[in-house]
């Protein structure tokens, strides 16, 4: 009986004993299967790194931007309509408010017929200039004739002169009466008498020369301000023109409105805000990257994008540029290193990034939160032709 019993016993031991060997074998397959899978993925990890993710810097610091632009009046006045709503898409040269323009109306009404008068004075002191002009003319032709004159009043003065010579001669030869020789001596007192007078007429025209001469200059001189006149009237009325074209407050550029701080009815002044324009069209991102990241960090690497709105969707861009300075060095109040205890912080710069598509039907509005990734591995060399 006691045979019976251990010939099971032993049996059963010897099937525990194949299952443990089992599980043993089974656990240790296991653990070098579990082994090899950890070296496979340390190693596929490790080639990642080294050619991949050791080139990838990553921040979450990072936002959607947008150059919006403040629209404002550049003249005072009531608003007289506000053409636009709030989140309303507008583009460049939209009427954006209306301001009313009856003042600025009347202004340029007046500075036109300033205009008009400032080109009337023109014109009639030109006619006056042309009038001194053609007195210079006559003067200078009065005073040919008198040259003539005085040029023939000489001859004849010297012609009766030696008249005068020849018949005291004649007188003492016996040859002549003395009436002749009075006769000579009269006719050589009248041509000295004309002679004279032509002289005397000659410097008149040349006075009344020169009096024409400065008529002429101060023609011209009233020519001169009379344009300048003009001049001023014109530009007068092209600021009238400007006010009045002021009065159309348009859009800048093309965008959506916001902050539309503006109502009909309003006294507004130049220089006040009275809404913005956002190009949603034109975003970009502006991520502050740690200073060790920015090493190997070049415009035009490629960036791998995440927005925190859109989360399952990919946006590809390009680094466009770096910011000059940290944004520590723009703060309203940098720190000063040089006062108190030092403490060592690592420093962010802002990086420009551009998109290059997109996305489709999903805005993306400036103050959206982003997440960014920029590959810096270096471009590789073009395949030779």
């Amino acid at each position: 009986m006691n045979v019976a019993v251990e010939e099971p016993t032993l049996a059963t031991e010897q099937r525990e004993a194949h299952a443990a060997a089992r599980k043993r074998a089974r656990r240790r397959l296991l653990t070098f299967a579990g082994a090899t899978l950890l070296v496979i993925a340390m190693l596929g990890f490790g080639g990642y790194w080294y050619s991949t993710g050791r080139y990838l810097q990553t921040t979450d610091d990072a936002y959607v931007r947008a150059d919006w632009v403040t629209s404002s009046s550049r003249v005072p006045g009531f608003v007289a309509k506000v053409e636009v709503e709030d989140d309303q898409a507008v583009q460049a040269g939209d009427v954006l408010v209306r301001l009313q323009d009856r003042d600025y109306q009347a202004r340029l009404q007046q500075a036109k017929a300033e205009v008009a008068e400032a080109e009337a004075a023109l014109v009639a002191a030109q006619a006056l200039a042309q009038v001194a002009g053609e007195r210079i003319t006559q003067q200078q032709q009065a005073i040919v004739q008198a040259e003539s004159l005085l040029q023939s009043a000489n001859a004849e003065r010297r012609r009766s002169q030696l008249d005068v010579q020849r018949y005291q001669g004649l007188v003492r030869d016996s040859a002549a009466t003395a009436q002749r020789l009075e006769t000579a001596n009269a006719s050589a007192v009248q041509a000295q008498a004309a002679w004279q007078g032509a002289q005397a007429q000659l410097r008149e025209r040349r006075s009344q020369l020169a009096m024409a001469n400065a008529q002429a200059s101060y023609a011209q001189a009233q020519v001169k301000q009379r344009q300048a006149a003009q001049a001023s009237a014109q530009a007068r009325l092209l600021l009238a023109q400007q006010d009045q074209q002021d009065t159309l407050i348009r859009a800048p550029i093309a965008g959506v409105v916001g902050q539309r701080r503006v109502r009909a009815g309003q006294h507004v002044v130049a220089g006040q805000p009275l809404l913005a324009v956002v190009p949603l069209q034109q975003t970009y991102i502006v991520a502050n990257y740690k200073e060790t990241q920015l090493a190997h960090m070049r415009p035009g690497q490629p960036v791998r994008i995440s927005v925190d709105s859109f989360a399952d969707r990919q946006l590809q861009g390009r680094v466009a540029s770096f910011s000059p300075a940290s944004g520590n060095v723009f703060a309203l109040l940098p720190s000063d290193n040089a006062t108190g205890n030092f403490t060592k912080i690592v420093q962010r710069f802002p990086v420009r990034i551009l998109l290059d598509q997109p996305l489709e039907g999903q805005p993306i509005l400036p103050g959206m939160s982003v997440v960014t990734t920029v590959d810096t591995r270096p471009a590789e060399p073009a395949d030779e032709q």
